[in-house]
C-alpha cells in the first residue's frame, strides 16, 4: 500500500516538548512580543476610527483675516455710503410771458450766460402799437388833471368879472326903463304890453347878472375837490394800462435771470410761442448755475439715523472715480417717502469743477466727526471685518475667532459701516474671524476650518 505522506507532514509540524529549556524560553518571549505589537496596531486602528467618527460632529466654518486700520485712514470714519444723482441747486425753466413769434435766438445749448443777457427776441410790432396808444391816453388824462389843479387863469377871472359888470349895468338900465314905462302906462301914453315887455327884459337881465356872479365866484375858487379826485383816478387807470402795455412789450425780449449755463433750448426761429398761462405753454430754455451743485440721495429709513444736519461727506462720480469732492448735507426732506421707505437728502458739493454735470451718477461717503489725532503708540483705531462675522447676542454685538481649533467669542462695538463690512472695536487685527458657521455656535466649541484636513 502506498504511504500517506500528508500524515507524516502533519506529524512534522508538532511541537517537540522534549526540547531543551533554553530553546523553550526564547520561543515564549517571541510570542509575547508579537502579541504586544498586534495590540498596539489594534489600539491605533481603533483611535483612528474613533477620530473619524467623532470628527463628523465638529462643524465646518469659513474664516477671514481681520484687518486693522489706522485712525489716520479717512475711510475709517465712513458711517454710511449712498448713491444718487448730481442736480443743480437752482434749475430755471423760462417760459414766454406773451404769445408771439420768435424773431431772433442768441444762445445755444451749453453756452455760459450772464444775468440780464438777451437770449430770445419775439416780433414786437403789435405790442409796441398798444403801448403807444396807452401812453397817449395817459398823457391826455395827466393834462386834464393839471388843468383842474391849476384852476382858472387870471385872464379868465378878469374876463368873467368884466362880463359880470356888463350884466349888472344892463340890469340897472333895464330897471330905469321899467320904471319909466310904468309911469307912462299910468298916464295912458303906453299900453300895458309895453309894461310887460319892460318887466320881462329887466328880469332877464337880473338873471344873467346872477349867473355871471356865480361863474365869477367859481372862477376864483377853482374846481371842486371831487372833480380833481375823478381826474386823478382817470390818470391812474391810464398809467396802469400804459405800464401793462410796456411790460408786454418788454416781455418780447427774453433775458437770462441769473448767471449760468444753458442746459436746453427748445425753440427755433419762426416758431410761435404761447404765453405762460396758456395750456400749450412750454419752456423756451432751461438754465442752471453749474457752480452750485448738489447730490440728491434717497436714504433708507433704517440708515437715516446715522446722519445729521451739516454732516460732511466725500463725493465721487462714476465718470471720474479718481476725483474726489468735499460735500456737506444742505437739505433734509421734512417728510419721508412712504412707498420707497426713504428720506431724501441733498448734499452740497463745496468744490465743484468743470468735470461735474447734472444727472451724473454719484456716490457719497458720509464721514463721522473725526476725533483728535492718535499717537503712533496708541495702536489701531478700528478693525475691519465682513458684515457676516458680526452676530447679535442679546443686547450686544459679538464675533467668533478661531484659536487652537476652537471658536472663541469676543464682544465688539460697531463704529462705522463700510462697503462689504463694518469697522469694529474689540479686536487687535490679524485674528481669523468666522464669517460662516452654524447659528448654534457657542464660545469654546470645537470647529474645523473649511478646506483644511
Amino acid at each position: 500500500m502506498p504511504t500517506d505522506t500528508r500524515h507524516d507532514d502533519l506529524q512534522g509540524l508538532r511541537i517537540d516538548r522534549s526540547q531543551t529549556s533554553e530553546g523553550g524560553q526564547v520561543s515564549r518571549w517571541a510570542r509575547r512580543y508579537i502579541l504586544i505589537g498586534i495590540s498596539i496596531v489594534v489600539l491605533f486602528s481603533l483611535a483612528a476610527v474613533s477620530y473619524r467618527l467623532l470628527a463628523g460632529d465638529v462643524p465646518e466654518v469659513e474664516v477671514v483675516r481681520a484687518t486693522a486700520e489706522s485712525s489716520s485712514d479717512s475711510s475709517a470714519a465712513t458711517v454710511l455710503s449712498a448713491t444718487g444723482y448730481i442736480v443743480a441747486h437752482h434749475k430755471i425753466e423760462a417760459n414766454s410771458k406773451v404769445t408771439g413769434r420768435v424773431a431772433w435766438i442768441g444762445v445755444e445749448k451749453g453756452d455760459k450766460v450772464k444775468e440780464g443777457q438777451v437770449l430770445v427776441r419775439l416780433e414786437d410790432q403789435e405790442f409796441r402799437a398798444q403801448y403807444d396808444q396807452a401812453r397817449g391816453a395817459a398823457e391826455s388824462a395827466r393834462a386834464q388833471l393839471e388843468q383842474l389843479q391849476n384852476g382858472s387863469r387870471p385872464e379868465e377871472i378878469q374876463q368873467t368879472e368884466h362880463n359880470l359888470s356888463e350884466a349888472r349895468a344892463t340890469a340897472a338900465n333895464d330897471k330905469v326903463t321899467l320904471d319909466r314905462t310904468k309911469t307912462l302906462v299910468a298916464q295912458g301914453v303906453l299900453s300895458q304890453q309895453a309894461l310887460d315887455d319892460a318887466n320881462a327884459k329887466y328880469e332877464a337881465s337880473q338873471q344873467r347878472a346872477r349867473s355871471l356872479e356865480q361863474s365869477y365866484q367859481l372862477s376864483k375858487l377853482g374846481p371842486r375837490s371831487e372833480e380833481i379826485a375823478r381826474a386823478k383816478g382817470a390818470l391812474t387807470q391810464a398809467e396802469g394800462q400804459a405800464a401793462y402795455a410796456k411790460s408786454q412789450l418788454d416781455a418780447t425780449v427774453i433775458r437770462a435771470p441769473i448767471n449760468g449755463t444753458i442746459l436746453d433750448r427748445s425753440v427755433e426761429k419762426g416758431e410761435l410761442l404761447t404765453g405762460q398761462f396758456a395750456s400749450a405753454a412750454r419752456p423756451v430754455f432751461s438754465l442752471a448755475n453749474l457752480d452750485d451743485l448738489q447730490v440728491e440721495l434717497d436714504i433708507a429709513q433704517d440708515d437715516f439715523a446715522r446722519l445729521g444736519p451739516k454732516q460732511k461727506g466725500e463725493v465721487t462720480v462714476d465718470a471720474f472715480p479718481d476725483r474726489k469732492y468735499q460735500g456737506q448735507i444742505a437739505e433734509i426732506s421734512p417728510e419721508a417717502n412712504r412707498q420707497k421707505a426713504t428720506v431724501q437728502v441733498k448734499v452740497q458739493i463745496l468744490n465743484p469743477d468743470e468735470y461735474l454735470r447734472p444727472e451724473m451718477n454719484s456716490t457719497v461717503k458720509f464721514l463721522a466727526d473725526q476725533p483728535k489725532a492718535q499717537t503712533a503708540s496708541s495702536g489701531p483705531a478700528s478693525v475691519f471685518v465682513p458684515s457676516g462675522a458680526v452676530r447679535d447676542d442679546e443686547a450686544k454685538k459679538v464675533v467668533f475667532i478661531v484659536y487652537k481649533g476652537k471658536a472663541l467669542q469676543r464682544e465688539v462695538r460697531v463704529k462705522a459701516q463700510r462697503s462689504g463690512g463694518v469697522l469694529v472695536e474689540g479686536l487687535n487685527g490679524g485674528e481669523d474671524v468666522i464669517t460662516a458657521g452654524p447659528e448654534s455656535l457657542k464660545d469654546g466649541d470645537k470647529i474645523k476650518i473649511k478646506g483644511q484636513s
